[in-house]
């Protein structure tokens, strides 16, 4: 599964880093600026518009637009699509629907990404379970962000977090990753495993690290644009993703505005955190 050793893995300097928080802030600005607007009657494409003002108004340049030809600024996945979907002013979306919305970002160079899910009006309790669920998996793989640790300290960190929280399906034909000078790099950060394995965590690395959760069957399947995954069973599908950098005093969340300060507290159920973590 690792591709490369693990001294072959980008580790950033400070400034390097700091050009990928300044890229997480806007990350964090176009996603929150997408959430706000989205609503019952709103297309997926009006979406992609927000999304697309906030990035460029920042001087910064969409990590997603012409990569590898994908067309719009953010994915959009609705309800059983997974990842990857396409906004399109044709989409427009409905009271109960659920949506992901995914973001990336590029500031000198140097790549940031996040996505959360949210629910269109009211939703079912289920789905709203499946959304906190989504959440909190992907905050205690943050938290395994550690370093000296292993990268499947974080896989089995997202793991045990999701199967604690309800008969979920985890996908695994989408990843994580490592991040920086490029969107997706090595190592790819899986959301299951053996704590203890892989490349070892080390100061200067970055991850985005996404865990994607389904209601049903954790299979998928690529519909004909070529870009949207969907959940093989028509089952309702979350994702969440940040932006993480492995420091010598823990994770610090570079696509969250407190430096994951709230978030790493949630996952360690109210323990004090690193002072890396309460970073801006």
């Amino acid at each position: 599964m690792w591709r490369r050793r693990d001294a072959e893995i980008e580790l950033k300097s400070a400034d390097q880093l700091a050009a990928m928080r300044a890229a997480g802030l806007v990350v964090a600005d176009a996603l929150r600026a997408a959430a706000g607007a989205a609503g019952p009657g709103v297309s997926t494409a009006d979406l992609d518009a927000v999304a697309s003002d906030v990035i460029g108004a920042a001087g910064a340049v969409s990590s997603f637009r012409g990569y590898h030809g994908y067309p719009a600024t953010i994915c959009t996945s609705v309800n059983a699509e997974v990842v990857h979907g396409i906004p399109s002013p044709g989409r427009t979306l409905r009271p109960g629907d659920v949506l992901s919305l995914d973001c990336g970002a590029i500031v000198d160079g140097w790549h940031a990404d996040a996505a959360l899910t949210i629910g269109i009006g009211e939703i079912p309790a289920p789905l709203a379970g499946l959304i906190a669920a989504c959440e909190q998996a992907m905050w205690c793989g943050l938290a395994a962000a550690q370093p000296g640790g292993r990268l499947t300290d974080i896989s089995h960190a997202v793991e045990q977090s999701a199967r604690a929280a309800g008969p979920y399906g985890i996908v695994q034909d989408y990843v994580g990753h490592g991040i920086g000078s490029q969107m997706h790099m090595d190592p790819p950060v899986p959301n299951h495993g053996r704590p203890g394995r892989g490349p070892l965590l080390r100061a200067g690395m970055a991850l985005a690290i996404e865990p994607l959760l389904t209601t049903g069957s954790p299979e998928t399947v690529l519909r004909p644009d070529g870009w949207t995954a969907a959940t093989a069973d028509g089952g309702i599908a979350a994702h969440f993703e940040h932006t993480v950098a492995v420091t010598a005093d823990g994770p610090w969340v570079l696509t969250e505005p407190d430096g994951g300060r709230a978030g790493l507290r949630r996952a360690a159920g109210g323990a004090p955190l690193n002072r890396t973590a309460a970073r801006t």
